[in-house]
């Protein structure tokens, strides 16, 4: 419930969280550094528990230090500095057993403007994970950076030639360096576009409009293109049930999901590509499988991950991030995937999607 008062502020009635209940770890302490209290994710990350912590000095307990080895609480100094101070900046800290973890800190006054600290509330972030993610944005340029130079490389060097040397070459070999040009455009765009959807998902600002889309239809609409583009007809097998439900999807997104294993079935797997479709209790399941090596099962869990590369798929091509955005796209609709072992011997990926509605949010 909210209220207004006389000068129309909105004032809100109070509210009681357990501490327990914050995600990041959080320890409070009075203004001599006595512990307060420790909740949950404190004590997990530290491996300190509560009943240890709470009563004792927070440098006997927590012995916070910087990379250079000083001590952090020793720095903070609560009773000393301006009497305006009040926020101190996250920093990377770590424990005498080495691990690291990202403390900030406030410091509580009363008065809240220049009175004394009364207590401080120490916040803490999991520094293995922002180190993950560290990584994961230095893959991602590094990827990038890989992935243009070489087709910018040949668009480059070629219409350099071709305006230098125009009149020198045959209308034969004028076509092929424009082909390879427009292909190499394309290889760019592609990349391009999956950088937009890593972005989208991981900010969950993908959106899902949905239409009637007949998933045996667009397959075959798939295959059909496949085979226009050289690949051989009998490569494919498509299993398709007869009592298949009325589906609301995004269609373009199902064409990219059925396109990415689709591709990476025929780049990673051998023999035939078979897709097959069958109504489940709560929506449709495809299934998409190859008879190639397969993926160990100690392995499944990384597949979905950015930049996996699993096998010779270094040299077959890719980005790496195909399987990532798959796992994205199925679960903005509310659906699952898995790969296992398909029972000719190669990778079987399968996702299932439910049955929705034009209004149904799954985003």
């Amino acid at each position: 419930m909210h209220g207004a008062d006389t000068d129309g502020r909105v004032v809100a009635a109070a509210c009681t969280i357990a501490i327990d209940d914050l995600p990041d770890g959080l320890i409070v302490t009075d203004r001599f550094g006595c512990v307060v209290a420790v909740n949950r994710a404190a004590s997990r990350l530290t491996g300190v528990p509560m009943e240890r912590a709470v009563g004792r000095q927070m440098n006997d307990v927590f012995p916070f230090r910087d990379h250079d080895g000083r001590e952090w609480w020793k720095a903070l100094d609560p009773e000393g500095g301006l009497r305006t101070r009040s926020r101190v900046p996250e920093r990377p800290l770590h424990l005498p057993g080495g691990q690291e973890l990202y403390v900030a800190a406030r410091l509580v006054r009363e008065p809240e403007r220049g009175g004394e600290v009364e207590r401080v509330a120490i916040t803490l972030r999991d520094g293995g994970a922002r180190a993950r993610l560290e990584r994961s944005r230095a893959d991602l340029v590094s990827t990038v950076a890989h992935e243009l130079r070489s087709p910018l490389t040949s668009v480059k060097g070629f219409t350099a030639t071709m305006l230098a040397k125009w009149t020198r070459f045959t209308d034969e070999q004028k076509r092929v360096m424009l082909e390879t040009v427009n292909n190499d455009a394309d290889r760019v765009t592609r990349l391009i576009t999956e950088l937009l959807d890593v972005s989208r998902i991981e900010s969950g600002r993908l959106e899902v409009r949905r239409q009637v889309v007949d998933i045996s239809a667009r397959t075959r609409r798939l295959i059909a293109g496949r085979v226009a583009a050289g690949e051989a007809e009998e490569r494919f097998k498509l299993i398709a049930g007869d009592d298949l439900p009325e589906m609301w999807l995004d269609q373009d997104k199902i064409d990219q999901i059925l396109g990415n294993l689709v591709e990476n079935a025929l780049r990673h797997g051998r023999g035939t590509v078979t897709i097959e479709i069958e109504s489940v209790g709560w929506g449709v399941a495809v299934s998409v499988r190859d008879e190639g090596e397969g993926i160990e099962p100690e392995l499944a869990p990384r597949v979905f991950r950015q930049f996996w590369r699993g096998g010779n798929s270094r040299r077959r091509g890719g980005t790496g991030l195909g399987l990532f955005i798959v796992k994205g796209l199925v679960e903005a609709h509310g659906g699952t995937i898995i790969v296992q072992r398909a029972p000719e011997g190669g990778a079987e990926f399968r996702f299932t999607v439910p049955t929705g509605t034009p209004d149904f949010a799954a985003v």
